[in-house]
C-alpha cells in the first residue's frame, strides 16, 4: 500500500513537472494565440455593440468585454488602479473601443474623459483617443481646427446671446442651419429662413443656456458624401434625400456605395490629422456653387448604412485595426 502511494505520488510529481515544462516552453505560443480582450464602451443591446460582438466571435481570437461609463471607478494612492464594475479591473486592459458618448453632467463628462486619458497613459490603447474625442464632439472646436488646416467649411457663427445670433443670422444671408454644439445623426438640427422664426428660436435656446451654433445654408442637390476612415483604410457612400433637406439615413435618406475621389480622400485625411482621430466618419457636401464643403467629423461613427451599401464587414475591419494597434503599440 505504501509502495502504491509512493508510485502515485511520483506520477503526480512527474505530471506536474511536465505541465510546468510545457507551459514554460510554449508560453510564447500561448501568449500570441490567447484572445485579445477589447473593452467596448457600448450598450449591449445596441446594433453596433451586437455587430462588434458578432465580428469578435468570427475572429475567434478577440474577446469583447462590455463596459458602462457609469461604472467607471478609479483608486488613487500608492498606485493608480482602474475598474469598470465590481468584478473587473481595467488595469492592463489591452484596448478600449469607444462606441458611445452618453449625456451626463459637466462633472461626469469631465471625469469620464479624464478616466479614459489616464487609462491610456497607463498603456491601454483607447480608440479614439480621449483628446481627439473631446475635439470631435465639439462642433465649434472641430470646425475651428479644420478651417485652420485649410479645409472649406460652411460660414459659421457661434455665440451665447440671442441678439448676437440674430445679427449673425442676417450676416449669413437670412437662411441658416441651427445645430446643437454636441450631438449627431441630424438630431436637434433645424433650418431657419425667416426673421420671426429666427428670433423665437434664438430666444428659446438662450433661455435654456444653450450655445447658439449657426451655419449658412448651402444649397445642394439633395445628397451628401460620407467617407469612413479606419486606420487609413477608407469606404464611401452617398446619402440621397428627396423629402428633406437633411440627408441623414435616420431621416429617410437612401444610401448608395461610393468610391471617394482623390479630393474627397485628401479632405478626409486632413480632417483626421487635424483632430488626431484613428477612425472617423467625414461628411462632405457638394454645393451648387461648385465647392465641396466639410460639414462634420464624427469621432464615434456609425456604419450600419455604409456596410449595407458597400457590402462590407466594417465591424470586422474595425476590430482588425484595433488588434493591429495593440500589436504595434501605436495608440498607447
Amino acid at each position: 500500500m505504501v509502495i502504491g502511494s509512493s508510485t502515485v505520488t511520483i506520477e503526480l510529481i512527474i505530471c506536474d513537472f511536465t505541465i510546468i515544462l510545457i507551459r514554460t516552453c510554449f508560453r510564447p505560443y500561448f501568449m500570441s494565440h490567447s484572445p485579445l480582450l477589447v473593452g467596448l464602451l457600448a450598450a449591449a443591446d445596441s446594433w453596433y455593440g451586437q455587430d462588434l460582438a458578432r465580428a469578435a466571435a468570427k475572429m475567434a481570437n478577440v474577446e469583447i468585454q462590455w463596459i458602462n461609463f457609469r461604472r467607471f471607478q478609479a483608486t488613487v494612492g500608492d498606485a493608480l488602479h482602474f475598474a469598470y464594475d465590481d468584478l473587473h479591473q481595467a488595469d492592463g486592459l489591452p484596448a478600449l473601443l469607444v462606441r458611445t458618448m452618453p449625456l451626463g453632467s459637466l462633472e461626469q463628462v469631465i471625469y469620464r474623459m479624464n478616466w479614459l486619458a489616464e487609462l491610456q497613459r497607463q498603456g491601454t490603447a483607447v480608440l479614439n483617443s480621449p483628446r481627439s474625442l473631446e475635439i470631435a464632439i465639439d462642433k465649434y472646436l472641430t470646425l475651428s481646427r479644420l478651417a485652420a488646416s485649410g479645409v472649406l467649411v460652411p460660414p459659421t457663427h457661434v455665440c451665447e446671446s440671442w441678439e448676437d445670433a440674430l445679427a449673425a443670422y442676417e450676416t449669413l444671408g437670412g437662411d441658416v442651419v441651427v445645430k446643437p454644439l454636441f450631438g449627431g445623426e441630424g438630431r436637434g438640427i433645424m433650418r431657419v429662413e425667416s426673421p420671426d422664426l429666427a428670433e423665437r428660436v434664438f430666444k428659446t435656446l438662450a433661455r435654456t443656456d444653450s450655445v447658439l451654433f449657426l451655419q449658412k445654408f448651402i444649397p445642394h442637390d439633395g445628397y451628401d458624401i460620407r467617407v469612413l476612415s479606419i486606420g487609413g483604410k477608407t469606404w464611401g457612400m452617398t446619402r440621397h434625400s428627396v423629402s428633406d433637406w437633411r440627408t441623414n439615413v435616420q431621416r429617410g435618406a437612401v444610401s448608395r456605395s461610393h468610391t471617394p475621389t482623390t479630393e474627397q480622400l485628401e479632405i478626409a485625411n486632413v480632417a483626421l490629422d487635424a483632430i488626431g482621430l484613428e477612425m472617423a466618419g467625414v461628411d462632405l457636401l457638394p454645393g451648387r456653387d461648385g465647392n465641396l464643403y466639410l460639414l462634420e467629423v464624427n469621432g464615434v461613427p456609425g456604419w450600419k448604412a455604409l456596410a449595407a451599401a458597400c457590402e462590407c464587414d466594417i465591424a470586422l475591419e474595425l476590430l482588425s485595426h484595433v488588434r493591429a494597434v495593440v500589436k504595434s503599440g501605436s495608440a498607447a
